[in-house]
């Protein structure tokens, strides 16, 4: 494994080795858990080689206060690369080697997409997505890049921007994995207390029972059942769920025959923001 902290270096790396090597890419914010490592394995297994980003992107947090709690724990993360067998290729660098000048995000233009769920509570969020993501692709040039589907809309708009942008990237979904007590792994996990990290599974709890009810029961009353869960239980804080259509994102007042849902939710457990998703169809 080598580890590179400034693009030219990767870049000369990267276009010096073979020329058919395949590519993969899997960008991440640190603070790596096995959901990340889920998705180097299945990088590794599509690829000659993977490229695993570590960088906390200020350019998409909109609460200067949680860009500066995030969870940074490079040496742990390094060691957690180290195992896994493969041509792994770590690009650690600092907000300098991507950002020259101006720390700032570019407007995109999602097709409304951003303007959903995370986008409607994270003002610009998706811009910083889009403008970190697109730096990334033009300096690796994977084949294919990987994505866990706990972040699914995130998902939905690098998809979208891969299509404006015009960029030969294939995105891959990863499914969500799981503690065992169904908390969907997250970096943010780690800022939980151990009385906390088991408060927090009322979401998932949450989440299969709107899925197990989803085809007895309409949207109004699901929304109903969920607000009623989290009124009765004053450790979690919700901030949003939804009931939208995959493809769209669009929050839906009603079911369509066809047309494929997916639950979405956003709580605070004291003051870490956690989010999750389930498909209901």
């Amino acid at each position: 494994m080598v580890i590179y902290t400034q693009k030219e270096s990767l870049v000369q790396a990267l276009s010096s080795g073979n020329k058919n090597n395949k590519i993969g890419f899997v960008p991440t914010m640190g603070a790596l858990h096995n959901g990340h490592i889920s998705l180097v394995k299945k990088a590794l297994s599509e690829n000659d080689l993977v490229v695993v980003s570590i960088f906390v992107n200020p350019t998409q947090f909109n609460n200067s206060a949680d860009l500066q709690k995030y969870p940074r724990t490079p040496e742990d993360d390094i060691s957690l690369l180290k195992i896994i067998k493969g041509e792994v290729i770590v690009y650690l660098p600092e907000v300098s080697d991507l950002y020259e000048g101006s720390v700032s995000a570019k407007k995109h233009n999602f097709n409304g997409l951003e303007n959903e769920m995370e986008g409607k509570h994270r003002k610009g969020h998706f811009d910083g997505v889009g403008t970190i993501l697109e730096k990334f692709f033009k300096i690796i040039k994977p084949q294919n890049a990987y994505f866990g589907e706990k972040d699914f809309q995130q998902f939905q708009i690098v998809k979208k921007l891969v299509a404006v942008e015009k960029l030969p990237v294939k995105i891959v979904g990863c499914p969500i994995l799981r503690e065992t007590n169904g908390l969907a792994m997250s970096s943010r996990n780690k800022r939980l207390s151990v009385k906390q990290f088991e408060e927090a599974t009322l979401i998932y709890k949450t989440l299969k029972e709107v899925q197990e009810k989803f085809s007895s029961t309409s949207i109004a009353d699901l929304n109903a059942l969920v607000a009623e869960q989290f009124l009765q239980n004053t450790n979690l804080k919700l901030e949003y769920f939804e009931i939208a259509n995959e493809k769209t994102l669009k929050t839906a007042k009603r079911k369509n025959k066809g047309s494929k849902y997916r639950a979405f939710i956003a709580a605070f457990v004291g003051e870490v923001r956690l989010i999750d998703n389930m498909p209901l169809n």
